[in-house]
């Protein structure tokens, strides 16, 4: 009786031992492919980049990638785990079938050959992902001393009698370096630099800076709106709030005040448009939470009746098609503002320049690179629009702020690896537009995105105490207060981006009670 009990504890034994290794193997497997796939298409991400991105993916006009992501991460380690299993398993069968007696030496040397592979696997899948999020960032991060609470600045408008409407523009990806005609077959924003000429009274931040940690659409957005790193599920400790789960939310860092709210207390209608799915990365749930009363995506663009060729399957509506459509939306919101005495703040996101770059029937590619012509087609289409605004007399009354959203991706499946890999420099492109203003005004160079978001309530009109809001301090001012995180030594200064400051942020997504 004993033996027989010996017998099948050790018969269990082998078969959990296996059943472990093989959940190892799948592990490391679906690890190693996971950080193969974000080098493709993102490159070197950060952990809270991460997780934003994770509960807020959508199927339909996302980049394709939710898809590419569950066949690739889900389903091709466990189809490649089970074609092992079932090797491993038809190798002992032949083997008993067979009566072969394997020599111990020889039992031995497989065993260790299958170990070594077996952790081979899953010490190369664990360190390969854990190098292409940012976890040993996200670690120094999580023991920094600093907390952005100590230095975030609440906005405090103190006047909006110069109030006036306002168009921002976010341009996907616009890198200023790729308007380097030496570095580039030509200079991709020629057409749009054309149309904001500095000698007709556009003005620019030298050297405008993506904030540390940055680098994403989102990360873009709220950085410029919100004056805050973005970080999300994962660096807001105890938080109870939902605020960062997909489709559920209720509110997206709705314990912040930013760009919208302040507009909308003032009075302003604010608007965005983009071509791409308004859920996707949560923007519309953002957008709501912050004072925005309209935002149209692809659902509203295909409800409009947009034909096929209009879109990019990956993606969303075009840019041509974006911009006719933003004509047809500024012309009622001047409309409006010039009956009811009230501002209005049109908001666009183009998306002709993500890669994997499209060609439109109105693009034509005059360079080996497709993506430096789509590039320059896309600000054709924007000179274009700002023309538009010109010739009905809306830069009268109305202010224009033009940025990249982030500098270009550099993923393994990206262009222009050579030019940029090992650039010293690579900036933002942007252009602001002020009606009547000084143009001997000079702005303060190589601030970073964080300090756009007072001065884009500063180009609005509004007065701003102390020039400041979030943890930036608006470009207009020449100096920055001896307080403000942007008096920090550069080194200080990145670590307190970096520092996932639990508390401010458990705040900040817990909505309208949580405000820092």
């Amino acid at each position: 009786m004993l033996g027989r009990i010996l017998h099948v504890t050790r018969r269990v034994g082998v078969v959990l031992g296996r059943v472990l290794v093989y959940v190892l193997i799948w592990a490391g497997l679906a690890l190693l492919i996971a950080a193969a796939g974000i080098r493709y298409y993102w490159g070197e991400i950060s952990v809270g980049q991460m997780l934003l991105n994770l509960v807020s993916v959508e199927t339909d006009g996302g980049g394709g990638l939710v898809w590419i992501g569950v066949f690739g991460i889900g389903v091709v380690p466990l189809l490649l785990t089970l074609g092992i299993a079932l090797w491993q398993s038809r190798r002992r069968r032949k083997h008993r079938n067979l009566g072969d007696i394997v020599r111990p030496r020889r039992r031995w040397v497989m065993r260790s050959l299958s170990t070594a592979l077996v952790a081979a696997v899953v010490v190369g899948g664990t360190t390969a992902f854990a190098s292409s999020v940012g976890v040993k960032d996200y670690i120094a991060a999580a023991n920094s001393e600093y907390d952005l609470g100590d230095y975030y600045v609440e906005p405090t408008v103190t006047g909006d009698e110069d109030k006036r409407n306002l168009v921002l523009i976010y341009l996907e990806s616009g890198e200023a370096t790729l308007a380097d005609d030496q570095l580039f077959e030509k200079d991709a924003f020629a057409s749009l630099k054309d149309a904001t000429r500095a000698s007709d009274g556009w003005q620019s931040v030298d050297d405008l800076q993506q904030y540390r940690g940055g680098g994403w659409t989102m990360a873009g957005i709220t950085s410029t709106q919100c004056g805050v790193p973005l970080k999300g599920l994962g660096t807001a400790g105890d938080s109870s709030s939902s605020s960062t789960d997909g489709d559920d939310v209720d509110t997206y860092l709705g314990g912040i005040t930013c760009l919208g709210d302040v507009l909308g207390d003032h009075g302003y209608t604010n608007v965005f448009l983009g071509g791409a799915n308004s859920s996707f990365a949560a923007k519309d749930t953002f957008l709501g939470s912050h004072g925005y009363s309209e935002v149209k995506g692809l659902a509203d663009w295909r409800a409009a009746g947009e034909p096929v060729k209009n879109f990019r399957s990956d993606w969303g509506l075009s840019d041509e098609r974006l911009l006719e459509h933003a004509k047809d939306e500024i012309d009622q919101l001047h409309a409006d503002a010039e009956r009811t005495g009230q501002p209005f703040n049109l908001s666009l996101l183009t998306l002709d320049t993500h890669e994997p770059v499209h060609v439109y029937d109105y693009c034509d590619v005059d360079t080996d690179s497709e993506v430096t012509s789509v590039f320059s087609c896309s600000m054709t289409l924007m000179a274009g629009f700002v023309d538009y605004m010109e010739e009905k007399g809306y830069l009268d009354d109305t202010a224009v702020v033009i940025m990249g959203d982030h500098l270009k991706h550099m993923s393994a499946g990206d262009a222009f690896h050579e030019q940029l890999d090992n650039h010293s420099n690579r900036t933002i492109f942007n252009r602001i537009w002020i009606p009547g203003a000084d143009g001997d005004i000079t702005l303060r160079p190589r601030v970073d995105q964080l300090n756009l978001y007072p001065t884009i309530l500063e180009a609005a009109g509004l007065t701003l105490q102390g020039r400041e809001a979030g943890l930036g301090v608006s470009a207009f001012a020449p100096s920055v207060p001896e307080t403000s995180a942007q008096a920090m030594e550069s080194g200080a200064y990145g670590e307190l981006l970096d520092a996932l400051s639990p508390e401010f942020y458990a705040r900040a997504w817990a909505g309208e009670d949580g405000t820092p």
